[in-house]
C-alpha cells in the first residue's frame, strides 16, 4: 500500500507544490484534483491541480517529470459531481469533464479515476437506476477502452438541507453496491472506499471490506465522530451534520487498526490517501499542512 493525501486541502497550491509538500511530509502518493477551472458552490469542490481540459503533451511531460523528481505518485485523478442531477445542464458538464478526466488519466501514465455517480436527491433508488445505467454504461466502456479504472467514493453527499432527502450519491451501501455491480459488471468499475461514511450510517465498515476488498481501486482515510449527545436529541432522521463531525484519521470513531487489519487480509495493494475535512485544521493553509503531518504521523504505523 502506499500511502497519500487528497490535494483538494491545499487549492492554493500549485501541483509542483502539493508534491514537493508531500515529499516532505514522507508520503507516498497524492490524489490530484481535477475538476473544471472556475469557482465552485461546495467545500472541496472546484480545485484544479491539473486542467484536463486544457492538457497539452508538453504539459504532460512537466507533470510526469514532476512524479519522478519528488518521488511523490500520483494515486489517481478525483473528480466528483453529480451526473445525475435532474439539472440537465450540470449533469451534461459532470459527464463531459468526466470523459476528460478518463482520458487524461490515459495521457499521463495514470490508471485511476476517481468519482461519484451521482443521483437526483428526490427521487427513489429504483426511480435513478435507469438514468443511473444510461450515463455510467457510456462511461465505463470509455474507461474500459483506455484501460483507466473508476473507483466510485461511497459518501452519501446527503449532509445539508439542500441534499435531502436521498443525497446526492447513489452508491452508498453493500446493497447498491451489489446491484450495481451485476447491472455493471466491470473490472474497470469500482470503488473508493470511505470508512467514515459507514461510521454515521451506522453501517459496518470492517464487514464491507471483506465482502468488496477486491473491488477497491483506491481509499481515502478521513475519520468522523458522531455528537451522540446531538444524536439522542435530534436522531437519526435530522440533516446528518446535526450530530456527526469529520475529523482527522485516528480522532473519531474509526478504529483505524482494525481497518487496516481487514484491509490487508483483502489482498488490496492500492493507495490510502488522506482527505482532511476537518474544520478544526481549516484556518490558515499552516493549519491545513499541520492536519496532513498529524494524519500522516498517525497512518505511517500501518503502512510501511
Amino acid at each position: 500500500m502506499k500511502l497519500g493525501f487528497v490535494s483538494a486541502i491545499v487549492p492554493e497550491l500549485s501541483l509542483e507544490e502539493v508534491l514537493t509538500l508531500a515529499a516532505e511530509i514522507g508520503y507516498d502518493c497524492v490524489e490530484a484534483m481535477c475538476w473544471p477551472t472556475g469557482k465552485a458552490t461546495r467545500r472541496y469542490a472546484g480545485v484544479t491541480h491539473i486542467d484536463v481540459a486544457n492538457l497539452t503533451s508538453s504539459r504532460s511531460k512537466e507533470i510526469i517529470n514532476l512524479q519522478q523528481q519528488t518521488g511523490v505518485t500520483i494515486s489517481g485523478l478525483g473528480y466528483y459531481p453529480n451526473p445525475l442531477s435532474p439539472v440537465e445542464a450540470e449533469a451534461k458538464t459532470a459527464v463531459d469533464h468526466i470523459r476528460k478526466v478518463i482520458r487524461a488519466a490515459t495521457q499521463l501514465g495514470l490508471s485511476n479515476v476517481n468519482s461519484f455517480v451521482g443521483r437526483d436527491w428526490t427521487k427513489s433508488v429504483d426511480a435513478n437506476w435507469k438514468p443511473f445505467l444510461k450515463t455510467w454504461k457510456p462511461l465505463v466502456k470509455l474507461a474500459e477502452k483506455h484501460k483507466v479504472q473508476i473507483g466510485i467514493e461511497n459518501c452519501p453527499m446527503l449532509f445539508t438541507k439542500d441534499e435531502w432527502p436521498g443525497g446526492k450519491n447513489l452508491a452508498t451501501t453493500p446493497e447498491i453496491w451489489h446491484r450495481m455491480f451485476s447491472d455493471l459488471d466491470s473490472n474497470y468499475f469500482g470503488l473508493n472506499f470511505d470508512p467514515s461514511h459507514f461510521i454515521w450510517q451506522h453501517m459496518d465498515y470492517l464487514k464491507a471490506i471483506r465482502e468488496f476488498g477486491h473491488k477497491f481501486y483506491h481509499v481515502h482515510a478521513k475519520d468522523v465522530r458522531i455528537d451522540h449527545e446531538k444524536l439522542a436529541k435530534k436522531g437519526i432522521m435530522a440533516y446528518p451534520n446535526e450530530y456527526h463531525t469529520p475529523k482527522l484519521p485516528g480522532i473519531g470513531d474509526v478504529d483505524w487498526g482494525q481497518f487496516f487489519s481487514y484491509l490487508t487480509d483483502s489482498g488490496y495493494e492500492g493507495a490510502v490517501c488522506v482527505e482532511v475535512e476537518d474544520r478544526a485544521f481549516e484556518n490558515s493553509l499552516s493549519a491545513r499542512k499541520s492536519s496532513l503531518r498529524q494524519s500522516y504521523n498517525y497512518l505511517r504505523q500501518y503502512i510501511a
